[in-house]
């Protein structure tokens, strides 16, 4: 007699073990390393999206007002700070505008307090202010709003 049970179980075993690890690379999200280093931009052309958050900046600990163009940069691009108060020019939808760095986004931790519990930026990241969408001509109804392709250069 042929015995079902185990092959069953084996099976069963399997579709556990693969739904478990789904559910780990899932949340994987929040497990940040502290060791993911930026990607090294290309020389004077760099792209990705922009949106902006809202706290104190880097830079110099200061809130910036939504009216100013200002922007985050992915921890990589950020460069310990050595981009601070440099302005870059943003290129998208055809438009461009001059923005001044005052921030990082960070790419090595989040989902604590310090990072309001959001999982680590991409690092390929230009965070940027309701000041830079409207001078690149993006409705805040529009779906590209806060999530836009871009391309980005020291200016």
């Amino acid at each position: 007699m042929k015995q079902v049970y185990p092959t069953f179980t084996y099976l069963l075993v399997l579709f556990v073990l693969l739904v478990t690890a789904g559910a780990l690379v899932e949340a994987q999200k929040c497990k940040p390393s502290g060791k993911v280093k930026g990607k090294k931009p290309p020389k004077n052309e760099f792209s990705r999206r922009v949106e902006m958050g809202g706290g104190q900046s880097e830079c110099d600990g200061r809130y910036h007002d939504d009216d100013t163009p200002v922007v985050a940069l992915s921890t990589g691009w950020f460069s310990n700070k050595k981009r601070c108060h440099h302005h870059i020019t943003i290129n998208g939808n055809g438009r461009s505008v001059k923005a001044l760095v005052v921030d990082h986004c960070d790419s090595t931790m989040g989902c604590d307090d310090e990072h309001g519990y959001q999982p680590p930026c991409a690092n390929n990241i230009v965070d940027a202010s309701k000041a830079v969408w409207k001078a690149l001509g993006v409705n805040e109804k529009n779906k590209e709003w806060g999530w836009m392709d871009i391309t980005w250069s020291d200016a």
